[in-house]
């Protein structure tokens, strides 16, 4: 039988990354972390919806992140982070840069999220959360 060596229906054949594995979280921790910081600042993020969004991490391991200190993260967080590079990704290819980077700040009129920011609904929410807000993206996006 032949072998299928391109994505079918926009998907990739390939595995997913195994987050559980501690050599998955070491590789991985250290481009995740810069890729949350630059989001945060594009969103203008304060470090209390940071710390959140992260899944309620301490100030000082928040801070230590932030300031460049080595850390792996947890499978958790990784996810996390993961939801949000595709949030973003998501938000820079529906809106101009100013209003990709303000979407996740601004009252939303979609059931989703009552009247409120996404921020809010994302930061209460967790995981949950973050996967419906990237699912309504994509969606939105035609799924790409």
């Amino acid at each position: 039988m032949a072998t299928v060596r391109h994505p079918l229906a926009g998907f990739s054949a390939d595995p997913a990354a195994d987050l559980s594995s501690r050599e998955v979280q070491e590789r991985l921790s250290k481009s995740a972390i810069a890729a949350f910081f630059k989001l945060a600042q594009a969103w203008e993020l304060r470090d209390e919806a940071s710390r959140r969004l992260l899944g309620g991490i301490s100030n000082g391991m928040f801070y230590q992140l932030k300031h460049g200190r080595r850390k792996t993260l947890d499978q958790d967080k990784l996810t996390r982070i993961s939801l949000l590079i595709g949030i973003f990704k998501a938000l820079n290819i529906l809106y101009s840069g100013k209003l990709a980077d303000s979407w996740v700040s601004l009252p939303n009129s979609n059931p989703v999220f009552a009247g409120e920011a996404p921020l809010a609904y994302m930061t209460r929410g967790g995981v949950p959360a973050l996967m419906r807000v990237r699912q309504l993206l994509d969606g939105r996006r035609g799924g790409r």
